[in-house]
């Protein structure tokens, strides 16, 4: 054997082993695909499923916020009612109403004088934070 032939020998045999290492990695290659190609395709059949339930839970959240919106005009329109009513309330029996508690203090009033035209004698209050205190108790009303 001469030289040539040990070294066409030497690459036949490195030429071997390297097509052997390539198609184990490739068998490998395969077979991740495979897997990969399984495991997408379990994903699918879960995450369609799952989307369908998200898509109906959206939808019964957005029927429900629809009956709110309803809700919330009707409440919106009973507050304008009530407030248009307490103005026509107020304004239909306001002035009658500030007309006789005037004629009742008056009348109250005209009552309560003694003899010479001075009234009462009442002790004077101050009211302090939702608190009634008398003051000084000698104190009177000059009329």
């Amino acid at each position: 054997m001469t030289g040539g032939e040990v070294a066409g020998i030497l690459v036949a045999v490195f030429w071997a082993i390297l097509v052997s290492f390539l198609a184990v990695v490739l068998v490998r290659l395969a077979q991740t695909l495979r897997a990969t190609t399984r495991l997408v395709a379990e994903v699918t059949e879960q995450a369609v499923p799952l989307l369908a339930d998200a898509s109906a839970t959206v939808r019964s959240a957005q029927t429900q916020l629809d009956r709110v919106d309803a809700i919330a005009s009707d409440v919106q329109e009973v507050t304008s009612n009530a407030s248009a009513l307490s103005t026509t309330v107020a304004s239909t029996f306001g002035g009658p109403l500030v007309k006789v508690a005037a004629f009742g203090y008056g009348v109250r009033r005209a009552m309560s004088r003694n003899k010479d035209d001075r009234p009462a004698e009442r002790t004077r209050r101050t009211v302090i934070v939702g608190r009634t205190v008398p003051r000084a108790r000698g104190w009177k009303r000059k009329g």
